[in-house]
């Protein structure tokens, strides 16, 4: 009997042991920051935010869509990297971080982007807006035109640099997104973001983003002050093949808004996991099709889908593929026949559009005569089960 007993003892231990262990996620850091965001870049998942709507003043966080919209620019082909950008006198006059260009002179647009990315340059920053729009007001529109196309539903821009105004303000989502489209589309420059110093004209800058120095895996992006808006920076790492955008807004110190931001970071890649479930492109099924010159059309996705989830609950994501019950041609390729849900542990987390992903026309009369009888036949048998 005793032997019973403690063997009993030892398997209660055991088969605990043996039972599967719930993924352990804390909640996320709390930086001292008016508002932050913590983005994964591939999956668009936010994992730590706070105030994250609530519309600030940037300050020279400004610059991060006064480069986009010249890198834009530059992809549409009317802007090449060696034109030579004539300085104004309001651009040597302008107050704030500058380059130290010359009235008068002449700068390569490289050099002035590498002015604004590395060295935080007000002057530089109005001399490329004068050079692409004629003055900064008239930039400061296509800013705005550029923000509303990305859906930074809480951002408003009145100049080049961040300068304080009162009608100048943007969110810590909106900085995320819009971050977010600058990787995604300027790759090749985006790594001029990682530049720690930058000489111009005898004088040699540092970066200002202090992470350059303190992580490996930072590569970027921006950093800003004023009084009014506090110590700001927007920052970006890449480990193991997966990047995470972090905001962090209205801090006290140029260490306090590094530490937020590498806090931030460092739960992010802890506690949770990215995985690619679908490519774009990529038949998923053949479904039927009426009336075409087929009798089925390839469905797919337009964009690849991946998820972010607590690490350990992988396992627990399921897909769910819904299509259009009677699809009629004709069917243009890009068309949305369905959708795709993805759940964790029975959870709606996410929603895809699925695709035609080829162009289907109608077929001849003969086939639509008799796909038309298949539709009457179909139409009955469901009201029969009905």
């Amino acid at each position: 009997m005793g032997r019973l007993k403690a063997l009993h003892f030892v398997l209660i231990p055991l088969l605990l042991l043996a039972r599967p262990v719930a993924a352990i996620i804390p909640a996320p850091p709390e930086p001292q920051a008016k508002s932050y965001y913590l983005m994964d870049f591939q999956s668009g998942k936010a994992l730590a935010r706070r105030q994250e709507d609530v519309p600030l003043p940037p300050a020279s966080l400004t610059k991060i869509m006064t480069v986009y919209v010249v890198l834009h620019e530059l992809a549409q082909g009317n802007l090449r990297l060696d034109d030579q950008v004539t300085v104004s006198e309001k651009a040597w006059r302008a107050p704030g971080s500058r380059m130290f260009i010359e009235v008068g002179k002449q700068v390569s647009v490289a050099d002035l982007l590498k002015g604004v990315i590395v060295q935080s340059g007000n002057d530089a920053s109005i001399a490329l807006a004068e050079h692409i729009a004629g003055d900064e007001r008239t930039f400061a529109e296509l800013m705005n035109q550029h923000a509303r196309r990305l859906g930074l539903t809480n951002t408003h821009y009145t100049n080049s640099t961040g300068l304080p105004d009162p009608d100048h303000y943007t969110t810590a989502h909106d900085l995320a997104l819009l971050t977010r489209a600058l990787i995604a589309e300027f790759p090749r420059y985006y790594a001029w973001f990682k530049i720690k110093e930058f000489t111009y004209n005898g004088i040699t800058q540092r970066n200002r983003n202090l992470l350059l120095w303190r992580d490996s895996s930072v590569d970027g992006v921006k950093t800003g002050h004023t009084e009014e808006a506090g110590y700001c920076l927007v920052a970006s790492a890449q480990r193991d093949g997966r990047r995470l955008i972090s905001v962090v807004l209205g801090t006290a110190s140029e260490n306090a808004r590094a530490g937020a931001s590498q806090a931030l970071l460092n739960y992010g890649f802890r506690f949770y996991v990215t995985r690619k479930l679908f490519d774009a492109d990529k038949p998923l099924r053949e479904v039927r099709i009426y009336k075409g010159n087929t009798e089925t059309v390839l469905v797919g996705l337009p964009i690849p889908v991946y998820v972010t989830v607590p690490k350990g609950q992988e396992k627990q994501l399921t897909t769910e593929i819904q299509i259009a019950p009677r699809i009629i041609a004709p069917v243009e390729r890009g068309q949305e026949l369905g959708s795709l849900t993805v759940k964790l542990n029975d959870e709606v987390i996410s929603r895809h559009p699925i695709v035609a992903l080829e162009t289907i026309d109608t077929g001849n009369w003969m086939r639509r005569l008799l796909d038309e009888g298949w539709l009457l036949i179909d139409q009955w048998r469901r009201e029969q089960r009905d």
